[in-house]
């Protein structure tokens, strides 16, 4: 997950290329810069995003199992209802099906699973929202979705550190607007004479603030 950082006014934040630069320029502090004829001693900081979060997400879609949903209630056996959604779901003339391997029918919450004998045999059904269901005579709108299994792993919890980013501290107010004092901060953190080096991302705020996102 993205871990928001928020960066206040009159600061930058620079990552590099190469994580011994950005190192270097920690371990030094301090850095006099050139902006528009003027000098501004600025500090470099290390800093600790907060708490992220590492997960995998596993998603399943399966090809022979549906999910029917708004099974009306009728007055017969739980058993007749299982019958007569098996046969409503066989070789249906909308939706594909096949033979049925298994219903597993809930009546208190007017679910079902309907399992297909066939592999695939569930991808036609894909689009129909309302399936006709015919009992006594009478046609019922079912609601029918694909059986989807969802599950985590791997989740962990890390303390996000960037090695190869800094945070510049104390940078002066400016009558030059923030692109160009962010192009001259740039520049002079890129010259190997100033301790630099190749700049891979840089953001600078001049007034307010703003959450800057950080991806592994």
């Amino acid at each position: 997950t993205k871990i928001p950082f928020r960066l206040n006014q009159n600061q930058a934040l620079l990552t590099f290329e190469d994580e011994e630069v950005a190192q270097r320029l920690i371990k030094m502090g301090k850095h006099t810069v050139n902006l528009d004829n003027k000098t501004a001693d600025v500090t470099v900081k290390p800093f600790t995003l907060e708490m992220g979060i590492k997960f995998e997400l596993h998603i399943t879609i399966s090809g022979n199992k549906i999910n029917v949903s708004e099974v009306p209630e009728l007055p017969i056996p739980e058993d007749w209802m299982r019958d007569k959604l098996e046969l409503n779901f066989y070789k249906s003339e909308q939706g594909g099906g096949g033979e049925v391997e298994n219903v597993n029918y809930d009546r208190q919450s007017r679910t079902a699973v309907i399992t297909f004998l066939k592999p695939g045999a569930a991808n036609g059904f894909v689009g129909h929202t309302k399936y006709p269901f015919f009992v006594n005579g009478r046609c019922h709108k079912l609601s029918v979705s694909r059986n989807v299994d969802v599950h985590l792993e791997k989740f962990q919890l890390y303390c996000g550190i960037s090695k190869k980013t800094i945070l510049l501290k104390g940078i002066q107010e400016m009558e030059d607007d923030e692109e160009s004092v962010q192009d001259m901060i740039e520049i002079h953190f890129q010259k190997p004479s100033n301790s630099g080096g190749e700049i891979e991302k840089i953001k600078y705020v001049s007034k307010g603030v703003t959450w800057v996102c950080f991806e592994e």
